[in-house]
């Protein structure tokens, strides 16, 4: 059987289309989504412009908070709690928090969180924190957080 001259001409094209749709894993990936749950930030004491915030986050794709916006603060930062010796260290994760695909990245007191630098009132009890979080790859997602003790204030020893 021989092939119309416009299909011969074709036919390498549509070898490569087909190569590159290809089913399996070489299927492109979707865009990345980000899931934000459970945000919450601790009260502050009258006099106290700094708070901090926690949320949980669950990406379709391994992306990176990068950015946090509030209007009830001008500096938010991302920040990390740790053990250096002794001592609790706490340090801004200036390249952001990394998200692994489908893993469940919980900020809590002690551990990662956000910390609002410069607020403009105390943070009350039951009142609402606009956050606008900025992902690497995601579409940024904004989540109201709770203003709240946390769950275990018993066991808590004062961290952010």
């Amino acid at each position: 059987m021989t092939l119309p001259k416009a299909a011969r001409r074709l036919a390498p094209f549509a070898v490569l289309l087909l190569a590159a749709c290809g089913g399996g894993n070489s299927a492109p990936e979707g865009p990345a989504v980000v899931q934000a749950e459970d945000a919450w930030c601790r009260p502050t004491p009258n006099g106290v412009f700094v708070g901090g915030c926690y949320v949980t986050l669950i990406s379709s794709r391994d992306d990176r908070l990068v950015s946090v916006a509030s209007p009830l603060s001008q500096v938010v930062e991302i920040h990390e709690m740790r053990m250096d010796g002794d001592m609790m260290r706490m340090n801004q994760l200036a390249d952001g928090l990394p998200l692994p695909a489908g893993e469940t990245v919980q900020m809590r007191p002690g551990a990662e969180h956000l910390m609002l630098m410069t607020l403009s009132n105390a943070l009350e009890d039951g009142q609402a924190v606009p956050l606008t979080l900025t992902f690497e790859h995601a579409a940024a997602v904004t989540v109201e957080a709770q203003v709240r003790q946390p769950e275990d204030a018993g066991a808590d020893h004062g961290e952010h």
